[in-house]
């Protein structure tokens, strides 16, 4: 039987970690939420709170929540941003087409085309698409989305996985090199206005780390995702 757990990691978003953990309560009483060394005061109450002393990146805070829900039994972890983007009230839609496909990556695909989707956003979320298509042959709409559902037993490359954002793309394309499916839902997605949003994304910095992956994972797709994918057609 799937077991469900939500993750929320976050980092100086006291502002609207509150509102989404009491949303997501509604929907799946089991929440861990990762502290990600925040400085803004950050409190939560009636979950799971995992701390990290400093800011270590989104992808240690991953990991620290995997951990945490792999020792407690939970089967699949839900992930969604702190910052209100997501819709905790879509959980339900994921948790039915992951309970339908339980071996799958699930997906929440937004809206990129929304009048208030950040236009960097979109032009970042094409051009992952296309580097990820390109590494696994799985086409997938919206590489970028956090709303994710995950099967633990399904990820891979957690030793290898770095501790910023990018973390997000190299746990689908470990993954999909090992045979795992990507399945997207559509989902509702909002962003604060101009001055209200926060936001730690790096435009230049992460940009470029993004892109130092993404010829790594180029590389890693001929000597490690081609021949595991031989691999298992030649088993049948």
């Amino acid at each position: 039987m799937n077991r469900y757990c939500v993750i929320i990691p976050t980092y100086n978003n006291g502002g609207t970690v509150t509102d989404v953990l009491d949303r997501a309560l509604k929907v799946c009483p089991d929440v861990f939420v990762v502290d990600d060394g925040s400085t803004d005061g950050t409190e939560v109450e009636g979950v799971t709170l995992l701390r990290h002393d400093r800011n270590r990146g989104k992808g240690c805070a991953l990991k620290t929540g995997f951990k945490a829900a792999s020792a407690a039994g939970f089967t699949h972890a839900i992930t969604l941003d702190a910052d209100g983007q997501h819709f905790p009230e879509d959980i339900p839609a994921l948790v039915e087409a992951s309970d339908l496909n339980p071996d799958d990556f699930i997906i929440g695909l937004r809206n990129l085309t929304s009048d208030n989707m950040p236009r960097q956003n979109t032009a970042a979320n094409r051009f992952s698409n296309f580097w990820f298509r390109l590494q696994t042959a799985q086409k997938l709409e919206d590489t970028q989305s956090g709303f994710r559902i995950y099967p633990l037993s399904g990820l891979h490359g957690l030793g290898l996985l770095t501790s910023r954002y990018e973390a997000e793309l190299e746990l689908m394309v470990f993954a999909a090199w090992h045979g795992v499916r990507m399945r997207g839902v559509p989902v509702r997605v909002w962003y604060a206005p101009d001055g209200e949003r926060v936001s730690h994304f790096r435009p230049f910095r992460d940009f470029f780390r993004i892109s130092v992956l993404n010829s790594v994972l180029c590389f890693g797709a001929l000597f490690v995702g081609l021949p595991l994918g031989l691999w298992r057609k030649i088993k049948g």
